[in-house]
């Protein structure tokens, strides 16, 4: 059978066969900044704004204390420099290539959901009255007594969009897959009880929540607006992270499911360390059955055993396995 060292998978040697294995996925990611762009353009729909409704819309206007331009820094540019670390470390293209498509997917998806349904539901902000009256003099419709605003368009427009937080939805979908990533890469569900490990995999966690709070100290949301965006990042981020990832306590959880598939094509990943130079190789977990034959007659006893494999433990390889 072949062997695969570790180290051999790089972005040169692998880069371009897997790039082009997934051309479709980068085709999909572009389409949906496409429509995430026509999202923003578009005009949100203005929900009924009484009179009697500005009591809890009168917040002050305030500048972000995260700026926009901070968002993708925080849920995309901070998992990717540990995605590169990783890469560095272990030479792994699968999972570098797998770990940023799923993150891409990740923040993209939950981006265009989160405009979607901001253009739909048109909620003001918690600072609206100023939004819609800069001068602080309310103009309403003498019939409806809808409000009619005098400010300027672009900022009118940006207070019907408080459902649900986008900073909040992008900050969770980009950090809770870095959560789910350090989870399987430190072996965070190994049943050895180091409480150590989930204080780093919730440290992504935590920032993201501080964003959330930003938010709703900016006045820039309602609180229902952070908790929905949190739970729509978290969620599609789960679904993005385990369509290219095991389970985190899966025993191979540390690497993506591209990987031992090529492993198992390659040679079912059964791989043996050499004796004579004390290289290590790559096998892909599986489960062994053993015969026992007993002494003095009988029934043949099998017993079956599945290879485990501590990641960044500083005891396994690349795939953890070792004989």
């Amino acid at each position: 059978m072949p062997e695969i060292q570790l180290g051999t998978h790089t972005i040169r040697s692998h880069g371009a066969t897997v790039a082009r294995t997934h051309v479709h996925d980068w085709w999909i990611l572009l389409l949906l900044v496409v429509i995430d762009v026509i999202l923003n353009v578009i005009e949100p729909f203005h929900r009924f704004v009484g009179e009697g409704m500005l009591a809890d819309l009168r917040y002050p206007l305030k500048d972000n204390t995260i700026p926009f331009w901070a968002v993708p820094v925080i849920a995309i540019l901070i998992p990717l420099a540990v995605f590169v670390a990783y890469y560095i470390i272990r030479k792994n293209v699968y999972d570098f290539h797998h770990a940023i498509l799923g993150l891409l997917f990740s923040v993209l998806i939950t981006a265009v959901i989160t405009d979607a349904i901001k253009d739909g539901v048109g909620r003001p902000r918690p600072d609206f009255f100023w939004r819609c009256f800069p001068d602080g003099k309310g103009v309403f419709d003498p019939r409806t007594t809808d409000v009619r605003c005098t400010g300027v368009k672009s900022v009118i427009k940006e207070g019907h969009k408080s459902f649900p937080s986008g900073h909040t939805s992008w900050s969770f979908a980009g950090l809770s897959f870095l959560g789910w990533y350090l989870s399987g890469k430190i072996r965070a569900f190994d049943r050895r009880g180091h409480v150590a490990k989930l204080c780093l995999v919730f440290l992504p966690i935590l920032m993201a929540a501080l964003v959330a709070v930003s938010r709703v100290d900016d006045y820039w949301h309602h609180w229902q607006d952070v908790f929905a965006g949190a739970l729509i990042g978290m969620t599609i981020a789960s679904f993005c992270y385990l369509q290219f990832f095991p389970p985190p306590y899966d025993t191979d959880g540390w690497g993506p499911r591209a990987y031992f598939q090529m492993l198992a094509e390659s040679g079912n990943g059964a791989q043996s360390s050499s004796a004579n130079n004390g290289s290590l190789h790559v096998q892909q977990a599986g489960l062994h059955t053993v015969c026992i034959e007993p002494p003095h007659g009988g029934h043949t006893v099998q017993i079956n055993s599945w290879d485990s494999s501590p990641m960044l433990d500083g005891h396994g390889s690349e795939s953890g396995r070792r004989h």
